[in-house]
């Protein structure tokens, strides 16, 4: 009684005010109570956790017990309790638990390899972390190495060989450039979803010896991105022996849509909604929009008063589930929001005439605003049209539509015309994040149509307008070849200011990336190099014998032999093919290629034959079997051809290879690759004669299955020599990264007139 009598003394604003607090100190109290269950702690020393995560706590069920990772042991043993995932001896102390993110940050321990000034390994450990139920973030996350001598691999991806790595590299302290990650003392790359566990291996090439003064030792870590910056003090010394790293939580091994069949086991309760995680196998539980707390208990979801809370309206405000509805008092008019109209008096006032006129003439501006606008807007569209029209004439799309349609007539196979807007749509406006790669004819991006189809679509350089003939000539060819080893052309677009072209998204990469992995260690068999070699030899002959025009592709190259994830080959990137008419053998054209690959004589004579592809094609076949080279030797098909003739074939020929192929094949091989070598075309053979031996010998391998008997693992050392050392299945040798790669080297001496 007392109370209320002072509450009526009180002023009325002053007792607004004080019911406003009491009605959000109730909210925020129902929110922080429904958070755990009954009975259990929420603290941990400075952490603070709501459920599925909880502490053992006798008989109550204070965390979801059908995953471990969401048991926190409380440590207080120390000053400070410390809470961490699991129990004490996994290492892994929490550091936050985000409920808004579903993310944990925990503590993992960093890499190192230290030496002393004598090259002897003082220190070395490759730490791992295998979590079961929650993935590593690999949004939240990046893999980091540091050090002049440096090299760390990243690995372990659930059901995957995938591996990922980092080279750091210097001669000097002043080479290093303070504050950059960049590979030059510290480098940094990003880590795959769905990783729940990992090996970190890192390890130096020259034991530090020529660094040492400055950089005894090499580390590596996965950390939170944005955790650690980098700076040349840190060279002498890592500055932390353990890093925060941030992993995703959710309830595991289940989809929504499974988890939802069985509704005791379900975990997200009333005013909740269930997403699938984007990262790992699992689900997520969310309050509705307009409820707040914890959606995986029961009532845990509690409506937001936004009247209370936000205070929206300047009228009156009801407070509805999950929203709210504002209105104005009696006598007023408006939405009664604070961000709309509000609430105004009505005010009845006697009409005039005056009234009316300024009525007719604010309704008359309306309509000549609308109409001024419309006719803007039909305008500006009607220049985007015909803009449009011009490119697509002027790239030559209806002389193109005519030829596609009189030459494809009752054809179901018609490269499809796309407009601009669908590829841009497509490529999220050419993004940069959507970039494939670039190369001398253009970018290539990655492209999703609306039908979900992946497709890479091809962006050209500025072209010369009196090319648009040849270029509708090529596209036209190209629109009509259909052969399993060839990327496929889906369609192209005119309505652009260069024509762009619409291919087949392959997806494992080049054939250059696998046969050049770290210290030249390939991860493709014997067996799968013949394929694919017998694979891109077929799509030439069939391009230069089979074709409705002969076809040259003039930059036949390992990196232009792409993969798909049954390792099929995909001879691609057409930008400097030429047609050869019926009547010629031979074109004159300035000499265009990647340098390695390119045929001496056409390099020296300019005329273009299919003996210029047979060269190319025989430097990739070369490079299939080879393994290294002596520094001094920079021409891959010189030292090809030196090494046979001095009958030292089986010392340049890959580890794997001499492993699982009979020398008899192996040579076999080596003898096409050296005849396709040949200084002059005449002396080559034809892409349908070394298709036809590389098939021949396949079904010979089908029918009479050879087998290596003459050398096994310690045969094929002593004929190779003495071999780089290993280190985790990697090769250490070569796997600098330097400029060595055999795309890369000058196909011969053009001062010596080679």
């Amino acid at each position: 009684m007392g109370g209320s009598m002072l509450l009526h003394r009180l002023p009325l604003r002053v007792v607004t005010l004080l019911c406003s607090l009491g009605a959000l100190f109730s909210v925020v109290t129902a929110d922080v109570v429904q958070t755990t269950k009954p009975g259990c702690a929420n603290r941990c020393g400075n952490l603070t956790f709501a459920y599925p995560f909880g502490i053992n706590n006798g008989g109550n069920d204070c965390y979801f017990k059908e995953s471990n990772h969401f048991l926190i042991f409380c440590d207080n043993s120390t000053g400070t309790p410390t809470p961490y995932m699991n129990n004490k001896d996994s290492n892994l102390q929490i550091l936050n638990i985000s409920f808004e993110n579903h993310e944990i940050t925990i503590t993992v321990f960093v890499a190192k390899d230290c030496y002393n000034s004598f090259g002897g390994t003082l220190y070395n450990n490759d730490p791992s972390l295998i979590l079961l139920d929650f993935p590593i973030s690999s949004a939240k996350n990046k893999f980091i190495a540091v050090g002049c001598d440096t090299f760390a691999t990243f690995s372990g991806r659930q059901g995957s060989t995938y591996m990922t790595g980092c080279l750091s590299s210097c001669e000097s302290f002043s080479d290093v450039i303070n504050g950059s990650c960049s590979g030059i003392g510290c480098c940094e790359t990003s880590i795959p979803r769905d990783a729940y566990h990992y090996n970190i291996s890192v390890s130096s090439f020259n034991n530090h010896a020529s660094v040492w003064d400055f950089n005894p030792c090499g580390y590596a870590f996965v950390a939170e991105d944005g955790f650690f910056n980098f700076s040349t003090d840190n060279l002498y010394k890592p500055p932390f022996d353990m890093v925060p790293i941030v992993v995703d939580w959710l309830i595991p091994d289940q989809t929504c849509d499974d988890a939802k069949k069985n509704t005791t086991t379900y975990m997200c309760r009333e005013n909740s909604n269930c997403t699938d995680a984007e990262n790992g196998k699992g689900y997520q539980c969310h309050c509705f929009e307009g409820f707040q707390g914890n959606p995986y208990l029961q009532n845990g979801c509690q409506d937001i008063n936004e009247c209370v809370i936000s205070q929206p309206c300047v009228g009156d405000c009801t407070n509805l589930p999950g929203t709210y509805k504002c209105s104005c008092p009696e006598g007023s008019q408006g939405d009664g929001r604070k961000d709309g109209m509000g609430c105004t008096p009505i005010i009845h006032e006697k009409k005039f005439h005056s009234n009316d006129i300024m009525l007719g003439v604010s309704i008359s501006f309306l309509l000549v605003l609308l109409g001024v606008s419309w006719l803007y807007w039909g305008l500006r569209e009607r220049k985007i049209s015909r803009r449009r029209e011009k490119f697509f004439l002027e790239n030559g799309g209806r002389l193109m539509l005519q030829r596609l349609l009189s030459e494809h007539e009752g054809s179901v196979e018609v490269a499809r015309i796309f407009t601009d807007e669908e590829l841009k749509k497509a490529t999220d406006h050419y993004h940069e994040s959507r970039i494939l790669g670039q190369g001398g004819h253009g970018t290539v991006y990655r492209g999703i149509l609306q039908d979900n189809t992946v497709v890479a679509i091809k962006k050209a350089k500025i072209l010369d307008r009196s090319q648009v003939e040849e270029f509708i000539n090529e596209l036209i060819i190209l629109s009509q070849i259909n052969h399993r080893n060839v990327v496929k052309l889906i369609g192209c677009c005119f309505e652009t200011e260069v024509p762009l072209l619409v291919y087949e998204f392959v997806n494992n990469s080049t054939l250059a990336d696998h046969i050049h992995k770290c210290g030249h260690e390939s991860t493709l068999s014997w067996r799968a190099r013949l394929r694919i070699a017998r694979e891109t030899a077929g799509a030439l002959s069939y391009l230069h014998s089979d074709a409705s025009a002969q076809i040259l592709h003039r930059d036949i190259k390992s990196t232009n032999i792409l993969l798909d994830e049954n390792y099929t080959a995909k001879v691609a990137d057409f930008g400097a093919s030429r047609l050869v008419p019926l009547d010629r053998t031979q074109l004159t054209t300035l000499v265009q290629g990647t340098l390695g690959y390119l045929d001496p004589e056409y390099f020296q004579s300019s005329q273009l034959t299919e003996k210029s592809d047979v060269y190319s094609f025989g430097v990739v076949l070369a490079e299939a079997l080879s393994f290294e080279r002596a520094e001094n030797e920079r021409n891959l098909s010189l030292y090809f051809a030196s090494a046979i003739k001095g009958e030292r074939l089986f010392e340049i020929i890959d580890l794997r290879v001499l492993n699982e192929g009979n020398p008899e094949e192996i040579t076999e091989v080596a003898i096409l690759a050296n005849r396709c070598l040949r200084v002059k075309g005449e002396d080559r053979p034809t892409m349908k004669e070394v298709a036809m031996e590389l098939e021949g010998l396949m079904r010979v391998m089908d029918r009479h299955p050879w087998v290596n008997q003459s050398c096994d693992l310690e045969e094929a050392e002593h004929l190779l020599g003495e071999r780089s050392s290993k280190c985790d299945g990697i090769l250490k040798s070569n796997a600098s990264g330097n400029d060595d790669s055999i795309s890369n080297q000058v196909a011969f001496e053009i001062e010596s007139g080679r």
